[in-house]
């Protein structure tokens, strides 16, 4: 979710849902070691529960990157080992990870004697010709040994060569059931499923034989999924906010980041599914569009209009 899920896009988030997990863009270990530090772990202590993930595949510096983490407080580490992506590959992370489950299991180690919050790790179900279930249960089954805490998998495979991220992300057919069959194989590790899931039904008849759900996309484009996941998944009985509620618990953030320098529309494009599907919510994107790139523009731009009953 690179450029999408920032700390602002969070803290949005986090208003929906009290309970949900939310991670962080992937930060390789590169720019956290020799770039602006500050800027890329800060977040807002209202977006806890919240998890960073690691892009990288040197032991050390994943290490040294896991202590920083924990030292900011984060929840959960997050070893990505999925993402496609050209640039990704030319620096030795993400899905190509795959092809070296022993230096993966070597950089989950490193990781766990860092620190003491949990680690886990993001993977496909395979890459390329390498799409055995067998090669998949040596890779698990060494991420387990190795002391993850956890795994999240998409449940796809992904092609290093010829496919784009975004056509790495529909073409490659969703193999549900190879997640379930190392939820079978592997019961003590914890298990989160990823891929196509886009609704909250659909992630609570996972939630029945897998231990958690992660929803990306859909989530980010229709955040108003996420509403009734305190009650349904997390059992609390708060009742659940509005929109409108929703929205006006954002205006004093962006009040603070405006302050702070930070554009309005750096905050204001995480915000255009909030009205999916109500009335006035066109013209609400669009105006948001048209005027929240302009110099000086302020709070008033994310106004919601009163004939509109969101």
């Amino acid at each position: 979710m690179l450029d999408w899920t920032d700390r602002h896009c969070r803290y949005f988030l986090r208003l929906i849902s009290r309970h949900t997990l939310l991670y962080t863009e992937m930060i390789t270990t590169g720019a956290l070691i020799h770039g602006d530090r500050e800027r890329f772990l800060r977040y807002d202590p209202a977006e806890h529960p919240v998890a960073l993930q690691l892009g990288g595949s040197d032991s050390e510096d994943l290490a040294r990157c896991a202590r920083m983490a924990e030292e900011w407080g984060y929840d959960e580490i997050n070893l990505n080992v999925g993402c496609p992506s050209d640039r990704v590959q030319n620096g030795r992370f993400g899905a190509c990870l795959m092809a070296e489950p022993v230096l993966v299991a070597e950089c989950v180690t490193a990781m766990r004697a860092a620190v003491r919050v949990p680690v886990t790790v993001k993977h496909r179900i395979g890459i390329d010709e390498r799409d055995s279930y067998a090669e998949l249960v040596d890779f698990v089954g060494r991420l387990s040994e190795a002391g993850c805490d956890a795994i999240i998998v998409h449940a796809r495979k992904a092609w290093l060569k010829g496919l784009s991220p975004k056509e790495n992300r529909d073409i490659p057919p969703l193999r549900y059931e190879i997640v379930r069959d190392l939820k079978r194989d592997f019961p003590q590790l914890p298990i989160v499923i990823n891929g196509g899931i886009e609704t909250l039904d659909a992630a609570v008849d996972f939630l029945s034989d897998l231990d958690g759900v992660m929803i990306g996309r859909a989530a980010y484009h229709n955040p108003w999924i996420l509403a009734e996941a305190d009650r349904r998944v997390f059992g609390d009985t708060h009742p659940a906010p509005t929109r409108r509620q929703v929205l006006e618990a954002f205006i004093p953030y962006a009040e603070r980041q405006l302050a702070a320098g930070v554009p309005l529309n750096a905050m204001s494009r995480h915000l255009l599914g909030l009205f999916q599907g109500q009335p006035g919510a066109r013209a609400w994107r669009r105006r948001i569009s048209e005027q929240a790139h302009r110099p000086g523009a302020g709070v008033e731009v994310l106004g919601f209009d009163n004939h509109a009953r969101p």
